[in-house]
Parts: structure tokens; C-alpha cells; sequence
């Protein structure tokens, strides 16, 4: 597993790309060597400050992976774009309602007072949401706290950071196909609580 513990404005070429057209610059990032790449980057990092993701624990980030397949509204299976190493990403912080009948969906059921057929449509509709913004093959940067690694189940959970740099987490909060909850925690969390009421 690539885990570069590297400051967040420096996530990705793409990265790069993207602020270097803010600047006005379009080039060609292949005809650069390492030297003139360099100093590009020290004098444009001021560019890069709007992108950095405000996670408040120490972070790992990891680049180069793909997602392979969209679970539910809140896990996704990725694949590493070099090494072809897969794992599954649970989201921080929310939660969202199942697509199928299981143990979690009855539990959902109680809590919810809802039948678990409008359960279950809401959690396609919240599913189709990630398909949309994150479809099979996009590209993605993953950002784990160090303190908060895995959930009970064993998965690696994240934050996940789109190619235009917006977070896939706070977009399902901000749209409305997921809750808000504590059982995944996150130093984020008290932020998507207040995201979640808004909405």
C-alpha cells in the first residue's frame, strides 16, 4: 500500500493541472524536467491554498487510485492505479441507506419508523448520487486520519477527494443522501453535523 505522508496541495499532477490553469497557465506538464517543475510549484503554491482539504487530525493521503466499484451511498471499492491493489473505503462521518435487505436496513427500519421499501429507494437514489458525481474509472485521492484507520468491520475509512477537488463525503451530506452520524468519526464530524441540519 503507497501511503506518502505529502502536505494536500501536492495530492496529484492533476492537482498541478488544476492550479496552474487557475494561474492562467496552460502547458504541457511532460516538456517540463524536474527543475523547471519545481519551481513552477514554489512559485504557484499560493494557488493551491483553496484546495487543500481542512481535515484536523494527522492525515495519511494516498494518490493514483481508481474506483473500481460503487457499493452503497458510503463505500466504495478502489483499485490502485499501478500496483492494482484493491480495498474497500467506508466513508467518515455519514451514513446512508442501504440498497439491499439485510440485518442493517431492519435496524434502519426501527430507528426510522419507515417501511423498509421506501428505505431501500432512498438508499438508490443515494447510490445513483455517487455514480454520478464518481463513476467506475474517476480517479481519486483517499485522506485517513491516523487515529480513525478502520471501522469495526475492518475497512479503511476516508475521506475522498474527487478530481476537481471536492470531497465526495460532503457532497452527499450537502445534497441530502446521508445523514450525518458519530459511528463513523471523524474530525470532521461536528462540520457535517452542521451540513446535515442546513440541509
Amino acid at each position: 500500500r503507497i501511503s506518502p505522508r505529502v502536505p494536500t496541495y501536492l495530492i496529484t499532477p492533476f492537482c498541478l493541472a488544476i492550479f496552474l490553469s487557475f494561474n492562467g497557465l496552460i502547458i504541457r506538464l511532460n516538456s517540463l524536467d524536474k527543475f523547471q517543475l519545481l519551481s513552477l510549484i514554489i512559485n504557484n503554491l499560493k494557488y493551491c491554498k483553496s484546495m487543500q482539504y481542512t481535515a484536523k487530525a494527522p492525515c495519511i493521503v494516498e494518490t493514483h487510485w481508481q474506483i473500481e466499484e460503487v457499493l452503497d451511498g458510503d463505500s466504495i471499492i478502489i483499485c490502485h492505479r499501478f500496483t492494482g491493489l484493491r480495498k474497500e473505503i467506508r466513508l467518515y462521518g455519514l451514513d446512508a441507506p442501504e440498497v439491499k435487505i439485510n440485518r442493517k436496513m431492519k435496524e434502519d427500519e426501527e430507528k426510522s419508523s419507515l417501511p423498509a421499501q421506501l428505505l431501500l429507494q432512498f438508499g438508490l437514489q443515494s447510490l445513483h448520487f455517487v455514480l454520478s458525481v464518481a463513476p467506475p474509472k474517476t480517479v481519486v485521492t483517499i485522506i485517513t486520519e491516523q487515529e480513525n484507520y478502520y471501522d469495526y468491520w475492518n475497512r479503511q475509512l476516508g475521506y475522498v477527494i474527487l478530481p476537481g477537488g471536492l470531497c465526495l463525503n460532503e457532497l452527499l451530506l450537502q445534497n441530502g443522501y446521508a445523514k450525518a452520524t458519530p459511528q463513523y468519526y471523524c474530525g470532521q464530524l461536528a462540520a457535517y453535523q452542521m451540513i446535515a441540519k442546513r440541509n
